[in-house]
């Protein structure tokens, strides 16, 4: 694939934000009734939102296609104004979202209206000069949005689509999306038998089959191993919690939109729980503290729940209940640098170890800084320039209680994707009153950080098998060797040969079934297993396996043991 061609006055974002405007003028040309609402640039492309009775169909996308074609090559001029609220108001009386949009708008900042033809759309900035820069367009789909990613308001029309400078690099953009395609973790997912979400239970559940729980469990126990060599302490908090100790939280105030709603129980009102944190802060106070046991580390695989919109639910990378890797940490202000560098380490171990590289750190701050923010962001910043790590600045990206760093990586397909996060946290303690009884014997406040390395596991899952393309490495392959044999002369010969694996430690099959040689390889190749050791009457007679290894063109006859350390190198390793 080719790298995107710069322009020497435009980003891409901005060009992306053009072409938004571009389909509003097409709409509007062809579509009169429909109400543009926002439309803004994304990662790979744009949307924009539509207020319509009547759906877009895949025909009327084509149209739009074509008008938005016409209206590049008459390479209209972008040209702005700044206006008052009123005259905002005035200009748009007919479109009750660009009125709520232009009423909301606060007061010092500009407000400003952008032309291209007879198109003008309420709008911030941020465009190309002219409608020519678009040298390449491309409409994708329609999917329904609430107003503002709200149910309770009005379902609006997102038409997706996406723009570049030049007609090759769409041509490397469908390239990407066809090796997408194949890397869908849905598919993969459903074709070697991980997970399934199923109706009858609602969507964003997931039921994680025997080789998708198989793998999870590897991957936690990686987890596990590298929490207990640094001191981490496991716990297990309920799923079902008093919403009291969410008020005392804020989430309930600051969250509660991404919440279940309340759960009635004899008169009181219970709720899922949609974070952890609480939870360990608790287990913390339940005894006195003294400065000699922090660094306190709680961790805990828990389970949480979080209301998605239906429409936003994602097969593993967007769903409403889910496992963290989450750990919260209770320390001195003496030892916050020590904590959080420590805490960078474990994720880059994470990372580097599941074979993703390109990672990208960004500090993320809160909208409204409280007097330890500056601590905290001193804290991120020092740990991050001491591993000599670039990164940039989310402005107002953190969390109601602290600033906070997030990990983002490219998978093998140069995609984007956010697992890793940690967070400095001076506030919940505030509020719970934590305390620890410090070396000159008076009371102190501990410092939290909270920490979720993984993220999700469902996410990382669907990032996993999307980044592998479900060629898992042998160290967490469900099935790491599928015995094979020719006929059933061998089947006896093959459960040997299994059985000496497994009492190895490995996760090894044989095939009882009646097909035909050929069939069976074809079959668990499609499975992307590491191994397929066939025996036939002369592996039998001298206890070998003829081994076919993923991606290896060659094959190899080898006696049952050097294939077992051959594997075992592979898993120790874990290439």
């Amino acid at each position: 694939m080719t790298t995107q061609t710069p322009h020497p006055t435009v980003d891409i974002a901005h060009l992306r934000h053009t072409a938004a405007h571009v389909l509003a003028y097409a709409v509007q040309d062809l579509f009169p009734d429909a109400k543009p609402t926002i439309g803004p640039a994304i990662e790979n492309g744009f949307y924009y939102d539509f207020d319509r009775a009547a759906p877009f169909t895949p025909e009327d996308l084509e149209r739009l296609q074509a008008r938005m074609r016409e209206i590049v090559a008459a390479d209209y001029p972008m040209t702005g104004r700044r206006v008052t609220r009123e005259e905002a108001i005035a200009a748009f009386r007919e479109n009750p979202y660009k009125v709520e949009i232009a009423r909301e708008i606060p007061e010092g900042e500009p407000i400003t209206l952008y032309t291209i033809g007879e198109f003008t759309d309420l709008c911030r900035g941020g465009h190309a000069d002219s409608t020519g820069a678009i040298g390449a367009l491309e409409l994708l789909s329609v999917a329904g949005a609430y107003w503002r990613g709200k149910a309770e308001n009005a379902m609006l029309q997102r038409i997706y689509g996406t723009a570049f400078f030049t007609p090759q690099e769409l041509d490397d953009y469908h390239v990407f999306l066809d090796e997408a395609a194949k890397r869908d973790h849905r598919k993969l997912g459903h074709d070697l038998d991980l997970y399934h979400v199923d109706d009858l239970a609602g969507g964003g559940l997931i039921f994680w089959h025997p080789k998708g729980a198989i793998m999870r469990g590897i991957v936690e126990q990686f987890i596990r191993d590298g929490l207990r060599e640094r001191g981490y302490l496991p716990v297990v908090t309920p799923h079902v919690v008093h919403e009291n100790l969410y008020a005392t939280s804020g989430h309930l105030e600051n969250f509660a939109d991404s919440m279940f709603g309340p759960i009635d129980v004899e008169g009181q009102t219970f709720r899922l729980k949609p974070m952890n944190c609480p939870g360990h802060i608790l287990i913390y106070k339940n005894e006195g503290r003294s400065y000699r046991d922090l660094p306190l580390r709680y961790s805990e695989f828990g389970t949480v729940y979080r209301f998605e919109l239906s429409g936003t639910l994602h097969g593993l990378t967007r769903v409403r209940g889910f496992t963290q890797d989450d750990a919260h940490l209770f320390c001195t202000p003496d030892q916050l640098q020590g904590e959080f560098e420590q805490t960078l380490d474990e994720a880059l171990r994470l990372m580097k170890a599941f074979d993703f590289d390109g990672f990208e750190y960004f500090l993320s701050t809160r909208e409204q800084r409280g007097p330890t923010d500056e601590i905290a962001e001193a804290a991120i910043r020092k740990a991050l320039e001491s591993h000599d790590l670039p990164y940039g600045i989310d402005e107002g990206g953190g969390a109601f209680y602290g600033p906070k760093l997030d990990i983002n990586l490219h998978d093998a397909i140069g995609r984007k994707w956010q697992l890793g996060t940690v967070q400095v946290d001076f506030v919940l303690p505030e509020r719970f009153d934590l305390k620890y009884r410090g070396a000159d014997g008076a009371d102190h406040r501990p410092v939290m950080i909270h920490r979720a390395l993984a993220g999700s596991m469902e996410r990382f899952f669907g990032v996993l098998i999307e980044h592998f393309a479900g060629n898992f490495p042998s160290w967490i392959a469900p099935v790491q060797a599928m015995v094979v044999p020719i006929s059933e002369h061998q089947l006896d010969y093959a459960y040997d040969v299994r059985d000496q694996l497994r009492a190895r430690g490995f996760r090894a099959e044989a095939d009882s079934s009646n097909e035909k040689l050929g069939y069976k390889i074809r079959h668990w190749k499609t499975q992307k297993l590491p191994y397929i050791l066939v025996v036939g009457k002369s592996e039998m007679a001298e206890g070998t396996v003829n081994v076919n290894e993923r991606g290896v063109e060659d094959k190899r006859t080898e006696t049952v043991d050097a294939f077992a350390n051959e594997l075992a190198e592979r898993v120790a390793s874990r290439r």
